[in-house]
């Protein structure tokens, strides 16, 4: 029994509080190319570092199943055996003109590129995307506060995929 008491208050490596898979078990196909690259490359971004602390779960490092169910973000949290360890959910309230504000901008940046020889306007609405990003990363972070620790980076990329996973509000 010591044993046991011991091994569950050991401190865990930090390098395994991550994310190490990502399923977007109900990601549709995108409305363009932009936005599945947009996608793929928040995917390959998040696995490249993050920082993923579910409080309370033991171990790591973490397979995050990111889906959409009745209106919620629902994130279902296994262990690299795709076995499920916790799901939380979070409703889309609080993301909802920012998850819309980033699909005109996305819409906005492919028409200037598809137009050419806007590059001012494009720097432009790059700006506003970052400005976008960063402010759903903030809303992420406050929204798992106290459930899962997030860097902002991690916040950011996964403000990308619920974005993806929300094609439309």
């Amino acid at each position: 029994m010591p044993d046991r008491a011991k091994a569950s208050t050991a401190p865990v490596d930090p390098a395994l509080r991550r994310l190490a898979r990502i399923i977007l078990p109900d990601a549709a196909p995108l409305p363009s190319a932009y936005a599945a690259a947009d996608r793929r490359q928040a995917v390959a971004d998040l696995l490249a570092g993050n920082a993923f602390d579910p409080l309370g779960l033991p171990g790591g490092p973490f397979w995050l199943h990111l889906s959409l169910r009745e209106g919620r973000l629902v994130f279902d949290l296994r262990n690299a055996e795709d076995a499920p360890l916790h799901a939380l959910v979070l409703a889309l309230g609080a993301f909802r003109r920012l998850i819309k504000d980033y699909h005109l901008i996305v819409e906005s940046h492919e028409r200037a590129v598809h137009e050419g020889g806007h590059e001012m306007r494009i720097q432009a609405i790059d700006m506003g995307r970052r400005g976008l990003h960063n402010e759903g990363a903030e809303l992420l972070r406050e929204r798992l506060a106290g459930r899962i620790g997030l860097d902002f980076e991690t916040a950011r990329r996964l403000f990308t995929l619920i974005c993806a996973l929300h094609q439309r509000i």
